[in-house]
């Protein structure tokens, strides 16, 4: 079986503080560079987070943002009103990127900027309520893409120190910080086929879909726990994690009860020839003992997925289960709140809003709309819960030899 250990390059983070720094029924905002900014189109650690707990999330994230740099079109609203607005609790922070391209020589600086970030929402009560809390996220590693990334190694060596530099700012400060350089170092070290980022610094899909389970650990200080099922098809006997098993019956086919205990882990948008380190975030099942040949997968009577004898001893994906597609909706869900709220308070045109363009009709009616798309942001968000399923949950599991396929 799999074995139950969160490989070391999960757990990287520095979290010394006696609460997560995510808890149920917070509002957060999450502020920074492009890094921040791609979190809300691909929706991995937001589903995550919200599989665990009820939250309300905004993305204040801004492609090119630095500590000191965050320019607006004039007439945006400041970052104080929009955390108000949403009456946040915590202010995920990413910074480092974009400020390591100034050398060893901006370190100072940025550990003084920094202090200044943190000063600045220190004791503010943006909930009307209770100071709000910060948390650190440094930036990732640079990636060897060849001849796309010819600076790889001095850029390291930056983000690096960099990252260091944070990290002690955030331990003197007493707030807590999530190292991703590391991790995603160690990710792009492995031998696979697939790459973390679309120019070196930059993640792409896959590269969220990863660091998310990263991310999401060091945010609820729990690791993140795929379901793992294994089954010995001569003794009848099995393990388990995130689900329990019952009924098991091995006379003529494998079938059981099975009940899920936690949601199902959403797949990643690439699926073959993982890093093991990768290969160990999927929900998996074991089946050892089988007699030679090809067995296909069926749940509620729908086939899922065919492998061999051989495959199934040595532990295959299963994503594409119905719970899984349940899953994948509520990643799809939260990327629609997200892009309605996008409109509302980052709107895609400001030719409309400071340009040539205020005073036409479209220009005019701009207000109205920013209205109806934060409306819209609301109610997709308070539907999310209703794609959360209701646990435990029971389905009703065979592994059946091809030959023997029930009609």
């Amino acid at each position: 079986m799999r074995p139950l250990l969160v490989f070391s390059l999960w757990l990287t983070a520095s979290f010394t503080h006696a609460e997560p720094p995510i808890r149920s029924g917070d509002r957060i905002a999450i502020v920074g560079n492009t890094f921040a900014d791609q979190l809300r189109i691909h929706g991995y650690l937001e589903t995550l987070l919200r599989q665990r707990a009820d939250l309300s999330l905004r993305n204040l994230g801004w492609a090119g943002d630095t500590l000191t740099n965050r320019d607006r079109p004039s007439g945006f609203p400041t970052q104080t009103s929009t955390l108000t607005k949403h009456q946040t609790d915590v202010i995920i922070a990413c910074f480092g990127m974009g400020e390591s391209f100034n050398g060893e020589a901006g370190l100072e600086e940025f550990k003084t900027d920094l202090k200044a970030f943190l000063a600045s929402h220190a004791g503010k009560k943006y909930n009307g309520e209770s100071p709000v809390r910060l948390v650190l996220i440094s930036p990732i590693a640079s990636e060897d893409l060849g001849k796309l990334s010819p600076q790889r190694k001095k850029l390291n060596r930056e983000l690096a120190a960099y990252t260091n530099a944070m990290k002690s700012v955030a331990q003197e400060k007493q707030v807590p910080f999530v190292d991703l350089y590391q991790p995603s170092l160690l990710i792009m070290k492995e031998q696979t086929e697939h790459t973390l980022t679309s120019n070196g610094i930059t993640l792409n899909a896959f590269g969220y879909w990863a660091l998310s389970h990263t991310l999401y650990q060091q945010l609820t200080a729990e690791p993140h726990q795929p379901w793992a099922i294994e089954i010995n098809a001569e003794t009848s006997t099995n393990t388990a994690i995130g689900v329990e098993l019952s009924d098991i019956d091995t006379d003529t086919n494998i079938s059981f009860t099975l009940t899920e205990k936690k949601t199902a882990t959403v797949a990643p948008p690439r699926l073959r020839n993982l890093p093991a380190s990768l290969k160990s975030q999927r929900d998996s099942l074991t089946v050892t003992h089988l007699a030679p040949g090809d067995y296909s997968l069926f749940i509620d009577g729908t086939e899922v997925i065919t492998a061999t004898d051989e495959d199934w001893a040595n532990g295959v994906a299963i994503d594409n289960t119905p719970s899984h597609h349940e899953a994948e909706a509520l990643r799809q869900a939260i990327n629609d709140k997200n892009l309605q709220f996008t409109y509302s308070w980052k709107a895609l045109n400001q030719v409309h809003i400071v340009g040539e363009r205020k005073s036409s009709p479209s220009g005019r009616a701009l207000p109205t709309e920013v209205r109806a798309f934060a409306k819209l942001a609301k109610e997709r968000e308070s539907k999310l819960a209703e794609l959360l399923p209701t646990l435990p949950r029971k389905r009703q599991w065979q592994l059946i030899r091809a030959k023997n396929r029930l009609p």
